[in-house]
């Protein structure tokens, strides 16, 4: 007579079940089925999954004569033969065994099992986190044989897409399941080929959360750094303070963000960009106060500088004007025209071209030159937020469309 472990006698229709049964050969098999139940994703480059394991087979050692089917204890699972099955690119799995090991045997009298775990897995997803926060991520859950190959073997889901259950009530703290589908497919070894079923799942992640947590307060940061427009260039302390302030308040948020970002470094990331786009404008509205500060500084010096190198160079000109006159006079005493002769340039033409040259060059100068320092502050106070706006636009465009 058979007997478990604990030296239980099983019932009589379990031991004529058991005579003569071999848990070590496999039956004729006929079929498979997994249900996935539940889904809990983590952003770590893999997600964690709690899921109903439900595999059905026939054997036809395990016929006998009624109507009912017959509920197993669990742990009578050790005098069956099982499907070898395991979970592809799993990090760490575990069968849950409170109060006891989470399992399901269901024989049914055509010969068919019911085989049902509870499992919590981790499982490797490879995701791209270049539109992080506003990106979609595709992942995957494989089961496969691990020992037995497809000329032993065949898997296939019972229901097709249907075979998974429990994705649209399922609420998740940053992700929305957006589409679900499933696959058969073989896997190719060494060792052979072996059934594979496949499981695709798209996630799509909730951005709200990061648009209050990120998003609002660097933008406002922004704006915040836009008020030292409207402060007079003589009040250095205040314009430096809230230069600085918003500096260093924006490299805090950047820095408290990045905490709460994936390890990886090797993706530059949507919300990476923004923070970077944030940072220039509020780091530009600190310089633009150095500019005009500066200019204020240098106007008076500026003006007087200038005119007196224009006069200067006014002279120069005169000069060398007088000077070629009165050379063409010594030459030709009587005053009647000179007979035309092709001779190489005076050194003096070249002189009048190279000053007029550097004249124009000083014009040009002066022409870039803001006459009144204080322009400086009422540009910028139109140049920064159109510009904030237009880069903005493309930022969303770009990133939500393409």
């Amino acid at each position: 007579n058979a007997e478990v472990k604990e030296g239980e006698i099983l019932p009589p229709t379990i031991q004529r079940l058991m005579k003569g049964y071999n848990k070590y050969l496999r039956p004729f098999f006929d079929g498979k089925e997994a249900c996935l139940m539940n889904l809990f994703s983590q952003f770590l480059q893999d997600y964690t999954a709690t899921i109903f394991l439900r595999q059905r087979w026939t054997d036809e050692r395990l016929v006998f004569e009624g109507n009912k089917s017959l509920s197993l204890d669990g742990r009578l699972v050790e005098l069956l033969w099982v499907p070898d099955t395991f979970i592809v690119d799993s990090k760490k799995s575990f069968l849950h065994d409170i109060t006891v090991e989470n399992r399901l045997i269901r024989i049914f009298p055509n010969g068919t099992v019911l085989y049902a775990l509870r499992i919590t897995t981790t499982v490797a997803c490879n995701m791209d986190l270049t539109k992080y926060p506003m990106d979609k991520q595709t992942c995957t859950l494989q089961l496969e044989s691990w020992g037995y190959n497809i000329n032993d073997v065949m898997f296939y889901w019972t229901r097709g897409n249907e075979s998974v259950s429990g994705l649209d009530t399922l609420q998740l703290a940053q992700y929305t399941v957006e589409d679900h589908y499933t696959s058969v497919s073989e896997a190719v070894y060494e060792t052979g080929h072996y059934p594979r079923l496949v499981f695709h799942f798209e996630l799509k992640r909730s951005i709200l959360y990061f648009i209050l947590e990120t998003y609002v307060p660097s933008s406002l940061l922004v704006v915040l750094s836009w008020v030292s427009f409207w402060i007079s260039l003589s009040s250095v302390p205040a314009r430096i303070c809230i230069g600085v302030t918003t500096v260093l308040t924006m490299t805090t948020l950047m820095m408290g963000a990045r905490t709460s970002l994936p390890n990886a470094n090797c993706f530059i990331k949507a919300i990476d960009v923004y923070l970077g786009i944030c940072f220039s404008f509020i780091f530009g509205a600190l310089i633009e106060y150095a500019v005009a500060h500066f200019c204020t500084l240098t106007h008076a010096d500026y003006g007087h500088h200038m005119h007196d190198m224009d006069d200067e160079m006014n002279g120069i000109v005169t000069t060398i004007s007088a000077h070629s006159s009165r050379a063409k006079r010594r030459k030709d005493p009587s005053g009647s025209e000179p007979k035309p002769e092709v001779s190489p340039p005076e050194p003096t033409n070249w002189c009048l071209t190279a000053l007029a040259t550097l004249r124009k060059i000083l014009r040009f100068i002066s022409c870039c030159h803001i006459e009144n320092p204080h322009h400086i502050d009422n540009y910028s106070r139109v140049t920064f937020p159109l510009s904030f706006v237009i880069v903005n636009l493309l930022y969303w465009t770009y990133y939500l469309y393409f």
